[in-house]
């Protein structure tokens, strides 16, 4: 992978925390029943000494990383969008009044999809979220795309 911001990559901001391969562009704040992200002026990079510095947790409970948006990859990519970006606007309350000070918003697959209502709802949004809400829970499991035969 390039270093990041040397070339122009397209960021998933729901990527899991891999050492060599992710970005830290917020820590969770808030409080079990309420968690917000606060966004770091400078995305540092996951390393391996980060994580041993988070164990017993597993870093995405306490982070929100980003990585290369993997597409076709990823469970939520649909072909063309990252639907979970798009059941994130749908479905999820906005929390912020102004755009959240985010690091990566350029490259974000979620801002250059979805714009402002992506970001005012992106603070609430926790990768490993083991106390998630009912709409929390819907929101984050993929919908699944029958194939016609």
């Amino acid at each position: 992978m390039e270093e990041f911001g040397k070339e122009r990559t397209t960021l998933c901001p729901s990527a899991r925390p891999e050492p060599g391969e992710s970005l830290v562009f917020g820590v969770i704040s808030g409080t079990p029943e309420k968690p917000q992200v606060a966004y770091l002026k400078q995305p540092q990079p996951i390393t391996d000494e980060l994580i041993a510095k988070v164990s017993p947790v597993t870093p995405a409970e306490v982070f929100r990383t980003a990585a290369t948006c993997i597409q076709s990859g990823c469970q939520h990519f649909n072909g063309k969008d990252c639907r979970l970006a798009m059941r994130v606007v749908e479905k999820m309350p906005a929390v912020a009044e102004e755009l959240p000070p985010c690091s990566i918003r350029r490259d974000c697959r979620w801002w250059q999809q979805e714009g402002k209502a992506a970001c005012m709802r992106c603070p609430q949004v926790i990768t490993d979220n083991y106390n998630p809400s009912e709409l929390t829970r819907e929101v984050g499991t993929p919908s699944v795309i029958p194939v016609k035969s």
